[in-house]
């Protein structure tokens, strides 16, 4: 029988019918200890299920299903993680990203299944979805376990996509960099060690910064980091000639981004800059789909909104910048800087 050309190929119908089994079966393997409890070396599905209190059947399943998404392999004894796993998957590896997708199970899961009244509406779901009410980040980091665990995460990304943001431009010429919102450092830190005159502070709210003293502390370029409590829309910024901002506007709207933008250009000196990452989606909209995905999370989980070249241009513009230019990577963000 001849295939009919003329039907289009179901391809990626059929890729995106299934994608979200295997998210849930990595979100699931997490969830129960499997790369945690195989760290220590492989085991059969058996003494596993035991270990875990899990039925060995479907235990088994789970893991020949991780088999096939290459997060673990079988050996002459059993089962054991992959390199990837061991690295991203398990809560002693300090790469880890075990807390976003902890978040990203329990939380935007969730949230994801209301996608469609968000659409409707137009608003985040934490109200709809959860009946939380309030600060957004009070809610994600409403116990100092999730707290940690999801700071940790973004931390995983951050050691991925940081030291490419870094090289995204020559930062040679700046002397003191403050990173707002710097989270875990992963950014100051990446931008030390490749500018070896350059010093920096990680500003951030004082429930975040003892989990930035502890990871900066253990880094080799710890005596030229310093870390900083506060509040970037309340409190004074400490000097710089050049500020970060690290996957922070896409969380606001339009008139916090400017508030903030207008203080960074009053504080920098002429000369100075702002280093932007976040993911920029092109100019015609059409992609990349990474960022058009992060743009439907950030409608279900913020205020903000990922942007283009473009969008940024006209917001720095806005408040006095005009030597603006974008440079897309490879990591996770992308990198705009702004001159003033």
């Amino acid at each position: 029988m001849v295939p009919d050309t003329t039907v289009p190929d179901p391809a990626p119908i059929l890729e995106l019918l299934a994608a979200f089994r295997r998210s849930k079966t990595m979100f699931t393997a997490v969830t129960l200890g499997v790369f945690e409890a195989l760290e220590s070396g492989a085991k059969n599905a058996a003494s596993l299920a035991t270990e875990l209190k899990l039925d060995t059947d479907a235990l088994t399943r789970l893991l020949d299903a991780c088999v096939g998404l290459q997060l673990l392999h079988r050996t002459a004894t059993g089962y054991a993680n992959t390199p990837t796993a061991s690295t991203y998957l398990t809560n002693t590896s300090p790469r880890r990203l075990t807390g976003y997708l902890r978040f990203t199970d329990e939380i935007l899961w969730k949230l994801w299944g209301d996608l469609p009244d968000a659409i409707r509406d137009g608003t985040h779901g934490w109200k709809r979805t959860f009946n939380w009410e309030g600060d957004i980040f009070g809610q994600i980091f409403h116990t100092p376990q999730l707290r940690r665990e999801f700071t940790m995460g973004m931390h995983g990304y951050g050691l991925i996509s940081s030291p490419i943001v870094v090289a995204a431009f020559d930062l040679s010429r700046f002397k003191r960099l403050v990173d707002l919102g710097g989270a875990t450092g992963h950014l100051a830190v990446a931008a030390c060690r490749r500018y070896p005159t350059l010093r920096a502070v990680v500003f951030d709210l004082p429930e975040i910064t003892p989990i930035t003293t502890e990871l900066v502390t253990a880094t080799e370029v710890a005596h030229r980091v310093e870390v900083v409590s506060g509040d970037f829309f309340t409190n004074m910024l400490p000097e710089a000639d050049l500020y970060t901002l690290g996957r922070i506007l896409h969380d606001w709207s339009e008139e916090k981004i400017l508030l903030l933008l207008r203080k960074i250009y009053v504080s920098l000196p002429v000369g100075g800059a702002v280093l932007i990452a976040e993911k920029l989606i092109a100019d015609d909209r059409a992609g990349p789909n990474w960022a058009q995905m992060q743009d439907l999370n950030m409608l279900l989980v913020t205020e903000g909104k990922e942007r283009t070249l473009g969008d940024y241009t006209e917001l720095l513009k806005r408040v006095g910048f005009t030597d603006i230019h974008g440079q897309t990577t490879t990591a996770p963000v992308d990198a705009v800087l702004a001159v003033k």
